[in-house]
């Protein structure tokens, strides 16, 4: 499938802002299923200094330095991505999950995944919420696609039921959040078991209802997680749409959690009380 993403992002300040400093991690990743033949960055006002740099999970990551004063920032993305069908293993044909967590030698980038990151603190009732998806000797990906079936059954996509400083355990009590705490969620569940699951940070395309007209900027940024499984490699799944994505899905990044790749993260010098603007529009460029 052939994309073009436009994500806009606009703050408004009550006073002017006269020094800021950004982090952006919006550039789509290069993988052997995914292609960037475009990528425009415009800022408005323009900044000081723009540098890039890849950080140390592999993403590509911009550096803006504002330098003001100014009372209102637009950072704007366009990119052209193609994503291909991702060649996903029978599940059922995936080895037993304690094997993989038994075997000792996962590589380091892999075995890093293992371990509790800032958001992502796996306990005791969240061990117990994922045994009855993890028999033993069940296959480990048929394994996690039951559990991604019943987080997606258990808990309710509200927007309104937290922020992005919410803390995980109280999604697994309120049993509503967004994306990026479902996210959250299975990876604390995989982890309190052993298995190594990372953050993923991107792009969903999504399809209005039956009769309605698309709308513009009615797409959002998305988040899911990835689980390794040897032999396959990284396995995307999205709890949110319980499902393992395919060819719907644009990587931008990955990381221990949302903390290591937020799509913008900043401080600001001044500014007084803020608003937030942010709209994606995907627009799929195939011809039907």
């Amino acid at each position: 499938m052939n994309y073009e993403v436009t994500h806009t992002t606009e703050y408004g300040y009550g006073e002017a802002v006269s020094v800021s400093h950004h982090l952006l991690h919006l550039n789509p990743r290069e993988l052997p299923g995914q292609k960037c033949g475009l990528y425009q960055l415009i800022v408005d006002p323009p900044p000081a200094v723009t540098t890039k740099r890849v950080d140390y999970f592999g993403n590509t990551v911009t550096f803006l330095a504002m330098q003001g004063p100014y009372e209102r920032l637009t950072v704007q993305t366009r990119s052209k991505v193609t994503v291909s069908p991702a060649r996903l293993p029978d599940p059922a044909a995936t080895p037993a999950w304690e094997t993989v967590i038994d075997q000792g030698e996962l590589p380091l980038d892999v075995f890093e995944f293992v371990f509790d990151s800032p958001l992502v603190r796996p306990g005791a009732e969240l061990a117990a919420y994922t045994a009855p998806s993890f028999p033993p000797g069940r296959p480990l990906i048929e394994a996690v696609v039951d559990l991604t079936a019943r987080i997606h059954e258990d808990f309710t996509f509200d927007p309104k039921a937290t922020t992005v400083a919410t803390p995980l355990a109280e999604v697994f009590k309120a049993r509503r959040g967004v994306c990026q705490d479902f996210a959250h969620l299975e990876i604390a569940c995989l982890r309190s078991l052993g298995l190594a699951a990372r953050y993923v940070s991107g792009y969903l395309e999504t399809v209005p209802p039956p009769g309605k007209p698309r709308l513009v900027g009615a797409d959002a940024s998305h988040a899911w997680m990835a689980v390794y499984c040897p032999d396959s490699g990284w396995i995307d799944v999205d709890p949110t749409n319980n499902l393992l994505p395919s060819d719907t899905h644009i990587t931008l990044a990955w990381g221990r959690d949302y903390s290591d790749v937020s799509p913008i993260r900043g401080v600001i010098l001044g500014g007084g009380e803020d608003t937030l603007k942010v709209a994606v529009d995907i627009v799929r460029l195939d011809k039907e």
